[in-house]
C-alpha cells in the first residue's frame, strides 16, 4: 500500500500570517461566483439491495399533514466516506429518504468545496465538520442544524518507535484540510503538551483519508491524524496509538448538518424531513447491523468481514440519537482554530437547535426512547 503522495508543508510559516490567508481564502470563497457540480458526485444508493427488500422499516410516526418539504431534491455534500455518515446511506438505500417525501443526490467533496458549494446554492446541506466554522468566521452566514456526530473518532499514529506526543518533536504530521478537525484536535494536544506547531513539528495536508494514510506509510510523514477505515487498518498493521480521541472523549462537532441561514429559514419542512429521515437511518443502522455494514462495505469498497465490523462499531459508538448539537463541540473548536478571530466569537452563533429539538420532541422520542426518555 506504499505509494508517492503529493504534500503541503508549510515549514516556518508564522501562525499569524498563515491564519490571516485562511480567512482571506474563506472570505473569497463566500464572494466567489457560482462553482461548477461538485466532482465525484455518487448516484443515490441503489435500493435492490435484498436485505434492504426483506428486512421490515421501523415503526415510526406518520408524517404530519402538511408538512410536505419545500424542496423535494436535495444536493448533500459529506467529507468523506466512513462510518460516521452510515445512517445517510442506510435511509437512502432503504427508502426512508422517499418516504420523507425527498430525492438525495450525494457527493463526496473536499471541506472548501462543500463550504462554496453552500455558499453558492449548488449544495444544499454540508454533512462535515469544522470548516462550516471557519467558513463562518469568513463571513458566511452558515450554521449547524442538527448533528451526527460530537464526539470525535481521530486517532493520533506514531511510527513505529514513536508512542508518545513528545516523541513527534522535528517530525512531520499527516492530517486533511487545514483547520479540519483533525488539525483541530492536533493543535489542542500540542497545547497540552507545549509544543508549537511548525515550530516543533511539521504539519502537511492531504486532500483525502486516503492520500493522508499513504503518505504516512510511504514515510513522508512519521505521524498522521486520522478516521476510520484508514485509522481502523493502521491499527490492524500495528501501528503505535499516541491518541485515541474517542477515549479521551474530545468532542468536536461533525458530522453535523450545516447550511446557509437563508436555506433553513425558507426550507424548515424539508430539513425536517431530511431529519427524520436521518434518524430513521440511524435506527435502522442500530437494529439492522448486518444490512448497515453492507452498505458501508459497498461505499469503503472494503470486504474485509473483520474490518468492516471493527468500523461500524465505532460508528455505532458514535451516532448522536437526538442529533443535537453540543455547544462545546464547537467551543473546542474556536478555542484551537488558527484563525484571528475564533478565539472572541461567541458559540451560540454557530449553530440552532430549534428544529431538531422540534423533531425529538415527537417523531426521535418514539425511534428513540431510551435517549430520549431514559427509564430512571
Amino acid at each position: 500500500m506504499r505509494q508517492d503522495a503529493r504534500h503541503q508543508t508549510a515549514r516556518g510559516r508564522p501562525r499569524a500570517a498563515r491564519a490571516l490567508g485562511v480567512l482571506a481564502l474563506l472570505v473569497m470563497l463566500a464572494c466567489a461566483p457560482e462553482p461548477a457540480a461538485p466532482p465525484g458526485a455518487l448516484a443515490p444508493t441503489s435500493r435492490a439491495t435484498p436485505a434492504a427488500a426483506s428486512a421490515p422499516a421501523p415503526a415510526v410516526p406518520a408524517l404530519a399533514p402538511g408538512a410536505l418539504p419545500e424542496k423535494a431534491m436535495l444536493a448533500v455534500a459529506e467529507a468523506g466516506v466512513s462510518s460516521t455518515g452510515l445512517p445517510l446511506h442506510v435511509a437512502n438505500a432503504a427508502g426512508y429518504l422517499e418516504r420523507h417525501g425527498l430525492a438525495v443526490t450525494v457527493s463526496t467533496v473536499a471541506p472548501n468545496v462543500a463550504v462554496q458549494g453552500l455558499v453558492s446554492g449548488t449544495i444544499d446541506i454540508y454533512q462535515g465538520g469544522t470548516a462550516a466554522i471557519a467558513a463562518r468566521l469568513g463571513g458566511a452566514d452558515i450554521i449547524y442544524v442538527a448533528s451526527l456526530v460530537d464526539r470525535s473518532s481521530l486517532t493520533l499514529f506514531g511510527d513505529h518507535g514513536l508512542t508518545r506526543f513528545t516523541d513527534l518533536r522535528g517530525k512531520n504530521v499527516a492530517t486533511g484540510a487545514a483547520g479540519a478537525f483533525g488539525e483541530i484536535a492536533l493543535l489542542h494536544t500540542a497545547h497540552e503538551y507545549g509544543l508549537v506547531p511548525h515550530e516543533d513539528f511539521e504539519i502537511s495536508y492531504y486532500p483525502s483519508g486516503a492520500a493522508t494514510a499513504a503518505a504516512f506509510r510511504s514515510g513522508s510523514s512519521q505521524g498522521t491524524i486520522i478516521t476510520p477505515p484508514n485509522s481502523t487498518e493502521l491499527a490492524r498493521d500495528g501501528f503505535p496509538v499516541i491518541v485515541d480521541y474517542y477515549r479521551q472523549g474530545l468532542k468536536i462537532i461533525g458530522p453535523a448538518l450545516a447550511v446557509t441561514r437563508g436555506f433553513a429559514r425558507e426550507n424548515p419542512n424539508t430539513l425536517k424531513a431530511y431529519m427524520r429521515a436521518l434518524l430513521d437511518g440511524m435506527r435502522r443502522a442500530v437494529d439492522d447491523r448486518e444490512f448497515a455494514m453492507a452498505i458501508h462495505g459497498q461505499r469503503a469498497q472494503v470486504d474485509d468481514p473483520q474490518l468492516l465490523a471493527e468500523d461500524y462499531e465505532l460508528g455505532y459508538r458514535l451516532w448522536n440519537r437526538d442529533m443535537t448539537v453540543d455547544p462545546a463541540s464547537i467551543a473546542i473548536v474556536l478555542e484551537n482554530s488558527p484563525l484571528p478571530n475564533a478565539r472572541d466569537a461567541n458559540p451560540a452563533d454557530f449553530y440552532d437547535n430549534s428544529l431538531i429539538a422540534e423533531i425529538n420532541a415527537t417523531y426521535a422520542a418514539v425511534l428513540f426512547p431510551e435517549v430520549l426518555h431514559p427509564t430512571p
